[in-house]
């Protein structure tokens, strides 16, 4: 079994507004709607490379009924844990400004939902997949992820966790299978500034000192490293193309990573399909297909 978790999902309202002018009515030139959230995202990716996953999570009101629609509409599955009051959230996105984003708040999770979440979760086994993406809502307890880890923790499941600060860090104890930070997360973690492939590759090493067996850190135009269990380290520069949507990239990076471990148990193969997943993702305008993974895996392994 594989699983995502989006505590907060959204509905993505993504526009494009010619000559933007603040306190006059803009019109969009273009639009489009999605379901959105990192867990979510991941979800998607792995389905369209063709992998079977449950998107786990909380929805609310109309948006989480379109939410679950538009994820069903995309042939992913989901099994989200209905809120009796508020609504999940919107964010609109203004693709033509600078990627300015008003996002939503998202409704009140109460304990006993999260309750029925932790009793989702316990039905996984070994070699099951987990995915934990994002950040916490407010309305719950800020070391969500270390009580799930916990309570997975011995039963063999692999947990990948993308997440920022403490919230990451305070998981590291429980061996996470796979961490991904970006190189500016990484550096926030440690104190210092992180430009280049190889001034990341000791801070990978670090986060594996403190309990990450893998650490896949991305570095968008630098490209990315992978810093493996088994002691090897890749790096590669970032692929070739035009950059048109960056949103969802890394989450297409942790989805492509997995895919390809799940694929073969080899680890440059694994890195190649999370550098071919997250730049296909920033090359197009809707998260990457199977087809524009293989065609971004071509160059990276070929070029």
């Amino acid at each position: 079994m594989i699983c995502t978790v989006t505590f907060n999902p959204s509905l993505d309202y993504i526009v494009s507004v010619e000559d933007f002018k603040l306190g006059l009515t803009n019109r969009t030139s273009s639009e489009l709607m999605l379901p959105g959230g990192k867990g979510i995202n991941v979800s998607t990716v792995l389905m369209n490379l063709g992998i079977e996953n449950t998107a786990l999570g909380f929805m609310a009101g109309f948006v989480g009924d379109e939410i679950v629609r538009k994820l069903r509409e995309m042939g992913v599955k989901s099994d989200f844990i209905k809120i009796p009051e508020g609504v999940s959230r919107i964010n609109l996105k203004l693709k033509s400004i600078d990627g300015t984003e008003i996002n939503g708040m998202g409704p009140k999770i109460s304990n006993d939902k999260v309750q029925e979440l932790m009793e989702k979760l316990d039905t996984l086994k070994e070699g099951d997949v987990l995915f934990l993406a994002g950040s916490i809502p407010s309305s719950m307890p800020d070391d969500m992820y270390e009580k799930i880890m916990a309570r997975l923790d011995g039963k063999g499941v692999m947990i990948v966790v993308d997440a920022t600060r403490d919230l990451l860090v305070n998981v590291l104890k429980y061996h996470p299978f796979l961490v991904k930070p970006n190189n500016h997360e990484l550096g926030e973690i440690f104190g210092v500034e992180l430009k280049t492939r190889q001034d990341v590759i000791p801070y990978g090493k670090k986060l594996q000192e403190k309990g990450a067996r893998n650490v896949l850190i991305s570095m968008a135009g630098e490209g990315a490293v992978l810093v493996a269990e088994d002691g090897q380290v890749f790096e590669k520069p970032a692929p070739k193309g035009i950059l048109v949507n960056g949103v969802g990239a890394g989450d297409s990076m942790v989805a492509g990573f997995m895919a390809g471990w799940m694929e073969k148990q080899n680890y440059e193969h694994a890195f190649h399909m999370g550098i071919s997943a997250g730049s296909a993702s920033a090359f197009s305008e809707n998260l990457a297909t199977k087809e524009e993974v293989q065609a971004v895996y071509k160059q990276v392994t070929e070029g």
